[in-house]
């Protein structure tokens, strides 16, 4: 297998880090916690296609010593970044009480999540004492009708401004706030988003429409690129290119000349980045994905049945056999799968 090690505890063995067959080691996972969501927001989970009640049914998910297994399993191969994702991650019953076991993990050194905002507002501040240390937050328009409108007519934006603020006061500080932009549908909403967020400590993101899952009727012409993007912020606020936290990191990095801040773009569609991606992802239900376009997923449960040592060797042996590039044949219009998991099932 291809792979360096990782140090383990004091009197174990050193662990296998997998590398996958591009070389890329396994350091970041996102993990679904509920399939759930009480948005039904088109270009992810259209009413019209998913029922109400779907993901209610708790009986398929993972446990929480399921999860604690499994995240300890990760831990092992190389894994020290955790995104809790859903769904809206946020209708999961007890979830802080998951995010204080998760805390507790010694290896993970980023725990994060990503929310809708509609519901932070109650439970900021029991997140933040259980250990959360990150928050994300989708909003796609500040225009109340529009907004109304884009999370299939169940949510209100002062909902989630009321969440953001609840967040800051818990103590939890720069958050990231995400749009998913579409042509004709929310770009009018750019600039007045770049108005709002400038200066207020939060870093806005932006991201490129893509072709996730199947039940969007994902079109390229919906697509507008972080370019157009930039250039249009630019002429408003000048704007100069930062250097990236990190390798890998998924987002470009841009800050106000004036020092109001900064911001980011995601550009899957227009600037690929799949060579420096060390992400999996597992749905609620304990599949693993190892891009965010794959088309099938593995059910982990029975490894992780067997324990955290046993879970590991298997995950590590998976990973070795990944070669996802899903986004760069995208690019090159190489044969690739025209059938992707949902993005609701797994969290983006």
């Amino acid at each position: 297998m291809n792979a360096a090690f990782v140090s383990a505890a004091p009197g174990l063995p050193p662990l296998p880090m997998p590398l996958d067959l591009h070389g890329r080691p396994l350091r970041d996972l996102r993990l679904s916690v509920i399939e759930a969501c009480n948005f039904r927001c088109p270009y992810c989970m259209p009413a019209e296609r998913v029922p109400d009640d779907y993901g209610l049914d708790a009986a398929s998910r993972l446990s929480f010593d399921e999860i604690e297994t499994l995240v300890r399993g990760f831990v092992r191969v190389g894994v020290s970044k955790l995104r809790l994702t859903g769904g809206e991650p946020l209708l999961r019953k007890r979830l802080p009480e998951l995010v204080a076991r998760l805390a507790r993990i010694e290896g993970i050194e980023d725990l994060a999540l990503t929310t809708n905002g509609s519901l932070l507002a109650r439970h900021a501040q029991a997140l933040r004492e259980a250990g959360l240390r990150r928050l994300t937050v989708s909003l796609d328009a500040l225009d109340p009708e529009r907004f109304r409108r884009l999370s299939g007519g169940r949510g209100e934006v002062a909902d989630v401004l009321e969440g953001i603020a609840a967040a800051r006061a818990a103590g939890f500080g720069s958050l990231k706030i995400n749009c998913v932009v579409q042509r004709g549908v929310n770009e009018d909403q750019v600039l007045p988003l770049v108005e709002h967020f400038r200066g207020s400590g939060h870093v806005l993101r932006f991201i490129e429409y893509m072709d996730v899952g199947n039940c969007n009727d994902w079109s390229a012409e919906g697509v507008v690129s972080s370019q157009t993007l930039r250039d249009r912020i630019h002429a408003r606020w000048p704007l100069r290119a930062l250097d990236a936290n990190y390798r890998g990191e998924v987002a470009s990095r841009y800050g106000f000349a004036d020092g109001q801040g900064e911001i980011g773009f995601v550009s899957s569609i227009s600037a690929p980045f799949c060579g420096d991606c060390h992400r999996s992802r597992v749905s609620a239900d304990g599949r693993l994905y190892t891009c965010l376009f794959a088309a099938e997923g593995t059910d982990l449960r029975p490894s992780l049945a067997l324990g955290e040592a046993a879970f590991a060797e298997r995950l590590a042996g998976l990973w070795s056999r990944r070669g996802d590039r899903y986004s760069e044949l995208r690019a090159l219009d190489a044969p690739r799968s025209k059938r992707h998991v949902e993005m609701f099932l797994i969290g983006g």
